[in-house]
Parts: C-alpha cells; sequence; structure tokens
C-alpha cells in the first residue's frame, strides 16, 4: 500500500475552520494524473494540491491543482495556501511557485516563526466582453448587471456581474444546471459595501464547484474590472468579502496596477491557518 501525506489548510482567513480549505499532498512525486483526480474527488474540496519538484531553476516547488472534476492551470486559494504550507520547511521569504500559468511568486510575512499573511503577484488576465450575457443572467435570476459583463482569463475563466447591493448579492439563489449550461466559467457576483470593501459570491458548477468560500483566481481580476471601470483607483486595495453564505467566511485583498487597459501587476493576498495532517494509503 501507498502512503501520501496531505496538510488541511483553511486559506483566506486568520480563524480555523472558516475561509476556503485546501488539502496539500507533499510529496506527489509517486502519484499519476488519475491518482491526482480521484484524490481530489475524495477530499471533495474546492481544490487540491499535489506538490512535485520543479521544471525550472526559477521556481522553488511545482504544484498541480484539482478540483472535483478538472485540473486546473491556476487557482489563487490553492497557490497562497501551498506557500503557507511550504514556507516554513523552506525558509522562504519569497517563494516561487511553478503553476501550470507559469511562475507565481508569493512573499510571505512571518510573526516570529509564524507565518502570519502572504501576498501572490498573479498573472496579468486577459479579457474580452460576453457576447451575449442572457442566458446568465437569467441563470443567476437577476435582470442586469451595472458594470459590462465581462471574462477575465488567467488560467481558469471568470465572468461578473455587478449587482445593486450587497443584499441582493447575498440573497442569490441560482439556478446552478441552467448555469453550467450558460458558461464553462466561473461566474462572479459582487456589490460595493462601502469604502474599499465589496462583497462576491462564485459559482462554477462545471469545476465540480456549485459555490466556492473564497476565490483568490478572481479576486485579482475583480480589481482589474472595478480599476478599468473606474470603480476605484489603480493602486487602491480593496477588500472582498466571501463565502458567508456557504458558512466558511473568507477575507481577500487585491490590487491591479496599471492605467486604463494597460495592466502592469495584480496582487492578491490573505492569512491561512494549518488546521490538519493526515496519509492517504491505497
Amino acid at each position: 500500500m501507498r502512503r501520501f501525506r496531505y496538510v488541511i489548510a483553511d486559506v483566506f482567513t486568520d480563524e480555523p475552520l472558516t475561509g476556503n480549505a485546501l488539502a496539500v499532498f507533499t510529496d506527489a512525486r509517486d502519484l499519476s494524473e488519475t491518482d491526482m483526480q480521484v484524490l481530489a474527488r475524495e477530499t471533495n474540496l474546492s481544490e487540491s494540491v499535489f506538490v512535485l519538484p520543479p521544471t525550472t531553476a526559477e521556481a522553488d516547488v511545482r504544484i498541480r491543482i484539482f478540483t472535483p472534476a478538472v485540473e486546473l492551470p491556476f487557482a489563487g486559494h490553492p497557490t497562497l495556501g501551498a506557500a503557507f504550507v511550504l514556507g516554513g520547511p523552506l525558509s522562504k521569504i519569497v517563494l516561487r511557485i511553478e503553476t501550470g500559468a507559469g511562475i507565481v511568486p508569493v512573499t510571505l510575512e512571518r510573526d516570529g516563526a509564524q507565518i502570519v499573511f502572504g501576498r501572490m503577484e498573479q498573472p496579468v488576465p486577459r479579457w474580452e466582453s460576453v457576447v451575449d450575457p442572457a442566458p446568465i443572467l437569467a441563470a443567476l435570476g437577476v435582470e442586469r448587471s451595472g458594470l459590462p459583463v465581462e471574462r477575465y482569463d488567467l488560467g481558469p475563466g471568470h465572468v461578473y456581474v455587478e449587482l445593486d447591493s450587497p443584499g441582493a448579492v447575498q440573497g442569490l439563489s441560482p439556478d446552478i444546471g441552467a448555469l453550467a449550461r450558460a458558461t464553462q466559467d466561473g461566474v462572479n457576483c459582487f456589490a460595493h459595501v462601502e469604502g474599499s470593501r465589496w462583497k462576491t459570491r462564485m459559482f462554477a458548477p462545471n469545476h465540480g464547484v456549485a459555490e466556492d468560500p473564497a476565490t483568490g483566481s478572481a479576486a485579482g481580476p475583480l480589481a482589474v474590472h472595478l480599476a478599468r471601470h473606474g470603480r476605484i483607483a489603480f493602486g487602491e486595495q480593496i477588500e472582498i468579502s466571501q463565502g458567508a453564505e456557504i458558512h466558511r467566511p473568507s477575507t481577500l485583498f487585491a490590487t491591479t496596477e496599471g492605467e486604463g487597459d494597460r495592466i502592469d501587476r495584480v496582487e492578491v493576498g490573505g492569512s491561512a491557518v494549518l488546521v490538519a495532517r493526515g496519509e492517504f494509503g491505497f
């Protein structure tokens, strides 16, 4: 029987048993791609991470990221969570993580020996208008979006729909089957709370995730979307609340730098806590 050790981290929170739970398999060298997908389906978390040696000297480690249904080239909470799990043993301030979308540097902040915060420089997304957003809006049960409905791609794809209020976001009850037919991407519904605070919910049924507690790969493009359309200033950090409706409250921070449609840098940050360790044998 082969045995594979894993760590469970709750990401985008500093409180155990909240945030977005992540399984990190710390040595996946003897796992096949099929094994990884089966294990991700077994954990049934939004994503599971499998740690491998890097393929380039520019990276410290390589990760592969699986939802219960598919492999993703990049995702935010798996990359940040893996940095929290690996940053201690590797004694790194900046951990360079090789993903399917390129190398993602994660800068770790410590309080003594404990890692308390991380900031990752995400791939700069590409974007395009959604030609016919009507099926998406209908599946969500909303009539309109305050900003143009646009799709952003940084490995995973995300569609953004602005609602009138945090209460409207909270009250969403989408038709998940219709949403899966309307788009292959995650659908991010958001509204302004006050000041730099925003509320979001993210639905990705085609990724095997009906609703995600915290979506790091959507936080960066949200900052880009808001800056491009003048809702925030470039360089302004936003605070994103997500996950309360599924009893996993999460907090994410995102910033983008650039001007107009020129995006120079996208950064997403948050905390994480390690809550469990174990091993699978099969």
